[in-house]
């Protein structure tokens, strides 16, 4: 499946998700409710996937996670904030780099229109 498909699913869903719940919910809410979606629809994702930092010869787990990684392709980071901040972006592009992934999206899901609230990353 191409990128462009895979993201396109990952919006509608969220969009989806969106209409039904409104924005003031918790993070972890949409997340579950897009992982339901896109499962739903026969994607293969995974839930806060860890993040390992490796550092030359020294592995470092200090809890970084993904929200979502959709058909091992896209990573999915969920945020429900007023706005997005650079340190949300350097999160994602951060996870895009350690993970050797092309392609992330921001999702933010507390704004009025969900459209506003989306942005497309490319390493």
């Amino acid at each position: 499946m191409k990128l462009n498909d895979i993201t396109d699913s990952i919006i509608g869903a969220a969009i989806e998700v969106h209409r039904k719940l409104g924005p003031g919910l918790l993070e972890s809410a949409y997340q579950r409710c897009i992982f339901y979606e896109l499962n739903r629809k026969g994607f293969k994702i995974r839930e806060e996937v860890p993040m390992p930092i490796i550092y030359k010869d020294v592995h470092l787990d200090h809890g970084y996670r993904m929200d979502l990684l959709v058909e091992e392709k896209v990573v999915v980071e969920i945020k429900s904030v007023e706005s997005f901040t650079d340190v949300h972006i350097a999160q994602l592009l951060t996870y895009l780099k350690l993970g050797n992934y092309k392609l992330g999206l921001l999702i933010n899901f507390n704004v009025t229109l969900l459209k506003h609230g989306i942005k497309r990353i490319i390493k």
